[in-house]
């Protein structure tokens, strides 16, 4: 400990000068050596205010000469400040870890302040004691400080300092509370250390990235990365420096986790490319895994993979009845999408027919069950009942309910082999596919016997009658009604499907529908007749009601009495046709047909209306009410551009877009995607891509075609790489204007790869105006990327302000230089009992 040396001189102007002509001179600097907690402070020269101007000097130096002026009070309060970032670093470092220990996040953070503004960063059991403590909290306020600690870490080219164990800590934890973009950044710069994460580590934090849609992304991308180490062996298993990354290698579970987020927010084009590499890293699919490369493969329209994928199944593979469920629900929606009606309809007739012949397997083995015993043959019926119905089997509530226990770190340390984090993993993973369960709408699985819902028969009808082919919907319609359960002729499938084409006025397709149930010998109910009858007569098409009442007496039909009014009614609205309607009214009276005797219609429409009740008729209203559906000639061409961009065959591909809008189909995001990253794949083709763009901004303009995070993302990926930084920032407009997530970190690591060294010099004189505006876009891109960690809010904390800094290094000067020969002997005798050096 030093002490306080005594100033015997007076500290006058003259003397004030004379320092500063020495400071000028640069002879203090000579003279003067620097205490070592002051140079650590400054990290250049205990001086730093040695290359100011003269008049910042001078402006120096007049304060200096107000000093003697000051009272005791106020020189107090100073040597206050200076002690409190003159403290021991060691003593700091004991405090803050008792702060920790107490909880007092607060003072523990002042403290590490105070410590950075001597010594930087502190050691690195004390930097990791404080990451994980703030980590524990679970507080957003400390996770965002800890996150910025490990920014300032690298920043400072010490990563050294960080734990491997701490690191993957933290991204859990950060996953944990929704916080991806940060979880995932914790992540990639573990790998950027060699650090390598385990896969039943960090496959945890992509499990809860992925229960959000900017999360989603990043966890696709994240794999996608770590995945590509390992494509085509690259990685020799046979060398023990290997072991550790070999550790990391991606498994079938995260693969998993990844596309059932991405389906779940609708990012399956991205997901599309982990199953491209997914041979290349070695990883192997399940029944599960299988189920989920079908959902991709129809959101994409990828119907020859689906079909492939079909055959592999029906080959090798035997699904339960859950992924059953899933597989058949994506070949319906993918014929429907392509229009393939007979594909489909085959397709329901067959399952009918195995739910039928299953069906009376149950019916003969019950009485057996029954007298084995009921006791023992309860379990396997519960059994049973748990494995047909996905969101039973999945059913696991919210992720909010596991999240009630967050392991600390000493305990998180102690599972050397993260299996908590891998039982962690699955469980997520078995929320997600329960909330996918609930998308399957067109296949139904009871006592794990499929049949087709009533979403697939609306369906079917709905394309049936837009395609005009009303026969071939009366013979589909008659074979389901033979295979599937029997039901009473006023509520079966056919009167649902004729009843909805009456309401929406489409009345020579019902009727036609009748002719053909009068041909095949199908019998129907007098409810169909009779509305369509009064359907016929609001519209005066008296032929169609003459015909219509031929042929249901032709049928044995008997009419009642509202139906006659209703004729009657009619022929008296025209006035030419009296006779007529006097001849219905004798013949009404004749036949003694009473009132309201037929009113299971008005029944079924109400039960619609009201309470839904009207299952397969509720569905076809809501279906056609929806609008017609996609044109099958854009998922037909889309299919043929993405074979030849997959192929590297652009010059195809854009000859295929060129007949594709000369038929009048027009293009949408898919179709784009495949030409971006099939000219992005073979290099060098910006140029059409920026007329792609063109293009592309024109139709979002004139027509429905929206953007999508994925093609947006494509576009923004292949202009970075060229260089394009005018078209990049327009991209990158649109996507913040739609609130997309932008993956800044990538796009940082593609700019340095490509254009690290671009525009570091001045700007010459000379250049163009187009030029200097591909240089400001330039800068300006690389100012966009530079704040990756703005989405965690605050930085690392609040500086030191310039007067206080510059309050301490006058301080120094006083009580070091030597040249400062005066102060007032009170204010000497109020500081020498606190100031110590």
């Amino acid at each position: 400990m030093l002490s306080v040396r005594k100033f015997r001189c007076r500290f006058t102007p003259t003397s004030s000068s004379a320092l500063a002509s020495l400071i000028d001179s640069g002879q203090v600097k000579n003279k003067v050596s620097p205490c070592r907690p002051w140079a650590s402070l400054s990290h250049r020269s205990p001086f730093p205010f040695m290359g100011l101007c003269s008049s910042n000097r001078l402006n120096i130096w007049n304060f200096l000469n107000g000093f003697t002026g000051l009272s005791a009070l106020s020189f107090s309060s100073m040597a206050e400040i200076i002690l409190a970032q003159a403290q021991d670093p060691s003593r700091l470092c004991v405090e803050l870890g008792i702060a920790l220990d107490e909880s007092r996040f607060d003072d523990a953070w002042k403290l590490h302040q105070q410590f950075m503004e001597i010594e930087g960063l502190p050691k690195k059991s004390v930097l990791n004691r404080l990451l994980t403590c703030f980590a524990e909290s679970q507080e957003l306020q400390w996770l965002e400080k800890a996150y910025n600690l490990v920014e300032l870490a690298f920043e400072n080219g010490k990563p050294d300092l960080l734990e491997k164990e701490t690191l993957i800590y933290l991204a859990f934890i950060l996953a944990r509370n929704r916080l991806s973009l940060p979880a995932s950044t914790v992540l990639r710069k573990l790998i950027e250390k060699e650090e390598y994460p385990p896969v039943n580590a960090w496959s945890a934090v992509v499990a809860h990235m992925s229960q959000t849609a900017p999360g989603s992304y990043l966890a696709v991308e994240l794999v996608l990365e770590i995945g590509y180490l390992f494509q085509d062996n690259r990685v020799v298993p046979r060398k023990k420096s290997n072991i550790p990354l070999l550790a990391m290698k991606p498994n079938t579970i995260v693969y998993k986790v990844a596309l059932a987020g991405s389906l779940l927010f609708g990012t399956t084009r991205k997901a599309e490319q982990l199953l491209e590499v997914m041979p290349q890293v070695g990883v192997k699919a399940d029944d599960c895994l299988l189920t989920l490369m079908a959902h991709i493969y129809e959101r994409n329209g990828r119907r020859e993979e689906l079909k492939k994928l079909k055959r592999h199944i029906e080959e090798e593979c035997s699904l339960g009845g859950v992924q059953f469920q899933w597989f058949y629900n994506c070949l319906l929606t993918c014929d429907l999408n392509f229009g393939d009606l007979d594909s489909a309809s085959q397709m329901v007739l067959e399952m009918l027919k195995k739910a039928k012949e299953a069906q009376k397997l149950v019916s003969a083995a019950t009485p057996v069950l029954r007298t084995a015993g009921s006791v023992k043959s309860s379990p396997p019926a519960q059994s049973s009942k748990n494995s047909s119905n996905p969101e039973t089997m999945y059913d696991l509530g919210d992720l909010r309910s596991m999240e009630h226990f967050v392991p600390s770190y000493v305990e998180f340390s102690r599972d050397i082999n993260f299996l908590k984090l891998e039982n962690e993993t699955k469980e997520t993973l078995d929320v997600l596919l329960a909330k996918l369960c609930t998308k399957v709408e067109l296949v139904t699985s009871e006592a794990g016997i499929l049949r087709p819902t009533e979403r697939i028969y609306a369906k079917l009808v709905k394309a049936f009658l837009e395609a005009n082919r009303v026969k071939d919907l009366a013979e589909f319609v008659i074979k389901a009604a033979k295979e599937d359960v029997p039901v009473s002729t006023g509520n079966s499938a056919i009167i649902h499907v004729i009843n909805a084409c009456i309401s929406f006025g489409w009345l020579d397709q019902a009727h036609d529908l009748l002719d053909e149930m009068r041909f095949s010998g199908v019998r129907t109910g007098s409810s169909v007749y009779t509305y369509l009858l009064k359907a016929y007569c609001q519209a005066h098409r008296t032929r169609e009601v003459e015909s219509l009442l031929s042929d249901a007496c032709k049928a044995g039909i008997q009419l009642d009495s509202s139906c006659y009014e209703a004729m009657i009614q009619c022929k008296f609205l025209q006035k030419e046709d009296n006779q007529g309607a006097l001849d219905l009214f004798k013949g009404m009276k004749e036949a003694k047909i009473s009132k309201s005797v037929h009113q299971e219609f008005e029944m079924l429409l109400k039960g619609c209306a009201e309470s839904r009740e009207a299952g397969l008729m509720a569905k076809l209203l809501e279906e056609i009410k929806e609008g017609p559906n996609v044109d099958c000639g854009v998922h037909d061409w889309n299919r043929v551009i993405y074979f030849f961009s997959r192929k590297r065959l652009m010059h195809d591909a854009a000859k295929a877009l060129k007949k594709m809008r000369a038929l009048g189909h027009v293009p949408n995001a898919q179709t784009f995607h495949s030409m971006v990253t099939g000219y992005a794949a073979i290099g060098g083709k910006y140029e059409e891509v920026t007329e792609l763009w063109g293009e592309m901004k024109v139709l979002a303009a004139s027509s429905s075609m929206k953007f999508d995070q994925e093609l947006l993302d494509s576009l923004l990926y292949t202009f970075v790489r060229g260089g394009f930084f005018l078209r990049a920032n327009e991209v990158v407009e649109m996507m913040e204007g739609g609130k997309m997530f932008v993956d800044k970190y990538k796009y940082r690591n593609l700019f340095l790869k490509y254009h690290k060294t671009l525009y570091k010099k001045k700007a010459p004189k000379n250049q163009t105006n187009a030029q200097s505006k591909r240089r400001e876009a330039a800068l300006s891109f690389k100012k966009w990327f530079t704040h990756i960690s703005e989405e965690m809010q605050p930085p690392l904390g609040p500086r030191v302000t310039a007067s206080s800094y510059l309050l301490l290094l006058y301080s120094i000067i006083f009580f070091y230089s030597g040249y400062i020969t005066a102060i007032k002997r009170d204010i000497y005798y109020r500081a020498s009992g606190v100031l110590m050096f």
